[in-house]
């Protein structure tokens, strides 16, 4: 997959190097993208964050009355040798992907784990939960503004709970309208199936082009004119 001359696409967290490409030693390519995921409780933020990385390294904190609830900022990265090609030379992929609380992220801790942006912003939704999620869009207009659309990409799990992979007629208002917003477009997620071998490259591929399709220029966390 050469995304050099890639113009179109539907649409990562730790220190390692600066986002980009670098040349190794080896002379490879690596190009290095941060990506946040943004959902609500038990949407599947951590499975998305497992088979982005081809793990099971994503972890959920304790349970609240009953319920499995991320309370910190997770950052977990990995590499993928020779993931693409790029002006034709091989090039390995850098994911550095972060897991946030349901509740808005602490802005000043994604700042600071990502001073120099976000590359895809992945936000999460439950294909069987389809209640009113707008929170999501204001949590990301809070963190990077009217930008945040560009960079976005929207991931429906559990998708094996549609009769069909598609937005039928039943999808609420809200979920159709996000759906039209992210320049990323729709990815839906089977939880029947082994994510980080199955699904897991499908995802990367998608986050990719939609990098591409942004120059892989990132969107900048807003610090200025905030009491929090």
């Amino acid at each position: 997959m050469d995304l050099s001359r890639s113009r179109r696409g539907n649409s990562l967290f730790g220190i390692l190097s600066d986002c980009g490409c670098h040349h190794g030693d080896n002379k490879r390519n690596v190009l290095t993208l941060n990506v946040l995921l943004l959902g609500d409780r038990q949407s599947g933020r951590s499975s998305v964050g497992n088979a982005l990385i081809g793990g099971e390294e994503f972890h959920t904190g304790p349970c609240l009355s009953g319920i499995a609830v991320t309370m910190e900022h997770q950052l977990l990265s990995r590499n993928f040798p020779r993931f693409f090609r790029r002006q034709g030379a091989e090039s390995d992929l850098v994911l550095r992907v972060m897991d946030t609380p349901p509740m808005l992220p602490n802005w000043q801790r994604v700042h600071k784990l990502c001073p120099e942006g976000v590359h895809v912003l992945v936000l999460v939704v439950r294909a069987d939960r389809l209640h009113d999620n707008t929170h999501l869009e204001e949590h990301a207009q809070t963190l990077f503004g009217p930008e945040w659309r560009r960079h976005a990409l929207l991931v429906l799990t559990h998708a094996d709970h549609l009769k069909e992979a598609g937005l039928h007629t039943s999808v609420s208002d809200w979920l159709r309208a996000l759906a039209e917003q992210v320049e990323g477009g729709v990815l839906f997620l089977d939880n029947s199936r082994d994510w980080p071998s199955v699904r897991g490259r499908p995802l990367r591929e998608r986050l990719l082009r939609l990098s591409a399709r942004n120059h892989h220029r990132a969107v900048m966390v807003r610090t200025e004119a905030r009491s929090d």
